[in-house]
């Protein structure tokens, strides 16, 4: 396995952890590489070597979330059930407040709020059956969609604070709610 040189990874943290400072500040359409680079104090060649522009530093932050997220589930499936899961979700969302507050909340977040509900559909995707019980004949789609939306809309209120906040109840909440539905 390759060495990882830990000057670049604290870079790109440094550049990564600026941008999203950024965003929950302005507009993403406003903030410039120069702004990425004044605020943390690193040159735009610095920045232009890991990341191709702000495009590619949000869509690289998006992924990696995302990444982090689907890991979660994957060791969640095999060591925890479902209720448990649905907490180590919140309690990621917790420790990656600033990134997830800001891409919920913030403008220009369609991408990251599109992603994330399908990232959410992914992983409900195995869990619906339309083949009997409550959903026997529903469409999957429609299914998967309403879910998925409820889903994202109850993470975007826990960040707009529009519901208590408390990680453990919400979460509790949450997977009673979809337990009922699945």
């Amino acid at each position: 396995m390759p060495r990882v040189d830990r000057r670049i990874t604290k870079s790109q943290e440094a550049i990564k952890k600026a941008f999203i400072e950024l965003m929950s500040e302005k507009n993403f359409d406003q903030i410039t590489v120069q702004d990425i680079s004044d605020k943390e104090n690193v040159g735009r060649r610095t920045i232009y070597h890991h990341y191709q522009d702000k495009f590619d530093l949000l869509s690289k932050l998006i992924e990696e979330h995302i990444s982090e997220l689907r890991k979660l589930c994957e060791s969640a499936a095999i060591n925890t059930n479902v209720k448990e899961a649905n907490l180590v979700w919140f309690k990621y969302f917790e420790s990656n407040y600033l990134f997830f507050s800001t891409m919920l909340t913030g403008q220009g977040t369609f991408a990251f709020r599109n992603q994330f509900l399908q990232f959410v559909i992914e992983e409900l995707k195995e869990r619906v059956d339309i083949s009997r019980g409550k959903n026997k004949g529903l469409n999957e789609d429609v299914i998967l969609r309403f879910l998925g939306s409820a889903i994202v809309g109850i993470v975007e209120s826990y960040f707009t604070e529009d519901i208590p906040k408390s990680t453990e109840m919400i979460a509790e909440q949450a997977w009673i709610l979809l337990d009922r539905n699945l």
